[in-house]
């Protein structure tokens, strides 16, 4: 009884959800359940350091999860989607079986996408203080942060990869210093994207590529934008 109650539950609440939304429970679910049978797989075949890839993607898929938890922020689909997929691409595809090796543009693809992703969330980082009167700075200095922001996080990622080649002996730099700097430009040419949006955003109010994706942003999270009263 109890069992059925809790499917019922789950079929009603998955009906209330917005069609993005919906794509984004089936596309996580997914990507989990081939996580799960590569771990039974892995575990099967005494396949270690896949095994510890293969776990350690499935963890890190439920951190935007556990960040909206955290800190009562709703993320936009397209967001979640984006890292989850990052994520499973970069670790789980390139790193445990070899995409990195196989697919010369596999690396390419991965670095763009999230430095266009993290020049978003950097430009969302900003604007939310910007529209709450938090910061006052004209949109080029928002737009200059954003893509600061991302290649930041670029740098970082060039950091870790360096660090699990040295301890854990994986070849995540390929041929090291020319890999790391190919990296780099690609992130800033990403992180350069994102803020030329941001910013077009900010100046003309709307911007067809993330008009709506902000105005769900701001409808969801309205506690973000309410605006610090003077004294």
């Amino acid at each position: 009884m109890k069992l059925k109650r809790a499917f019922n539950n789950f079929i009603d609440s998955y009906k209330s959800t917005t069609p993005l939304e919906r794509a984004k429970l089936i596309f996580n679910s997914l990507i989990r359940i081939i996580l799960l049978v590569a771990i039974v797989g892995s575990i099967a075949n005494s396949r270690w350091t896949v095994l510890f890839v293969t776990t350690s993607t499935f963890i890190l898929t439920f951190v935007p999860y556990f960040f909206e938890k955290n800190y009562k922020i709703d993320i936009p689909e397209e967001i979640e989607i984006i890292i989850t997929l990052f994520i499973f691409g970069s670790l789980f595809l390139g790193e445990g079986h070899s995409y990195y090796t196989y697919y010369w543009w596999w690396d390419i693809i991965l670095h763009l996408g999230s430095a266009i992703t993290l020049g978003f969330i950097g430009f969302t980082i900003l604007y939310v203080l910007y529209k709450g009167n938090k910061i006052l700075a004209k949109p080029s200095t928002l737009a200059f942060f954003s893509f600061a922001f991302a290649l930041a996080f670029g740098a970082l990622w060039e950091i870790f990869e360096f660090s699990m080649d040295q301890l854990f002996g994986f070849n995540m730099q390929k041929s090291g210093l020319m890999d790391t700097m190919a990296d780099l430009i690609i992130d800033t040419a990403g992180a350069l994207v994102a803020s030329l949006f941001g910013y077009l955003y900010i100046k003309n109010k709307r911007f067809f590529l993330i008009t709506g994706m902000m105005k769900r942003f701001v409808n969801n999270n309205p506690e973000l934008f309410s605006v610090r009263k003077k004294k």
